[in-house]
């Protein structure tokens, strides 16, 4: 469900089905973000650059904003990164377009558990998923001509993830695992060789729809 909420300077979007409950907004900005009030968002309460520069770390994407004072909107960085989170999702930051929608800031379930795929819907709590954040580097790092090209997700049915454009795969501190044009990632939570898949999902007889 996607709400929006209209200040004087900014306008902040939210999608409740995409936040993964990294709390960004309430710790940063307390007095514009806060769960125990209602609205929760007072898009007032601080200045707008202020917003603006804390919305861009949160990093699900639920959390967008549009300054009504100048017009802008987020800009995509020049690289497209993804970062693996310990015992939890993937997390997308760049020129993205997950499922045919066009977006910054993305974070992907690879627990196999949610119920929004092929976004993290925190499932990997309940489900006490285990998978380290620091994975070993696959060696590989063939840069894509250009950094901040469109980077297409696509979901295949019953299978992985498949990320194709230019990417650089870091772990959760930032060091550099892969630097390419595609990858396969797992999604089934099975894979020998998180975060990419390894074919684990058929033994698993893992099921979900494709994009």
């Amino acid at each position: 469900m996607s709400k929006t909420y209209t200040g004087e300077k900014i306008e902040i979007g939210f999608e409740m089905k995409r936040c993964i409950h990294a709390r960004n907004c309430f710790l940063k900005l307390p007095q514009v973000f806060d769960p125990e009030r209602r609205p929760w968002v007072d898009p007032d309460a601080a200045p707008a650059e202020e917003i603006g520069a804390m919305i861009r770390t949160c990093p699900s994407g639920a959390l967008t904003f549009r300054r009504l004072d100048t017009g802008t909107i987020e800009a995509a960085p020049g690289i497209n990164r993804m970062a693996v989170f310990e015992n939890g999702p993937n997390s997308l930051h760049g020129n993205l377009v997950v499922s045919g929608q066009s977006m910054n800031r993305a974070t992907l379930c690879r627990c196999g558990k949610t119920k929004n795929p092929p976004f993290c819907d925190y499932s990997h709590v309940d489900s006490d998923f285990v998978s380290t954040g620091e994975p070993s580097s696959t060696g590989k790092d063939v840069p894509g001509e250009n950094a901040g090209e469109e980077l297409q997700i696509t979901g295949h049915e019953n299978g992985p993830i498949e990320a194709r454009g230019a990417l650089e795969i870091t772990s959760g501190t930032g060091r550099r695992l892969h630097r390419g044009t595609r990858a396969f990632l797992c999604r089934c939570g099975q894979s020998r060789n998180k975060p990419f898949c390894d074919g684990s999902h058929k033994a698993a007889g893992f099921e979900v729809p494709g994009d």
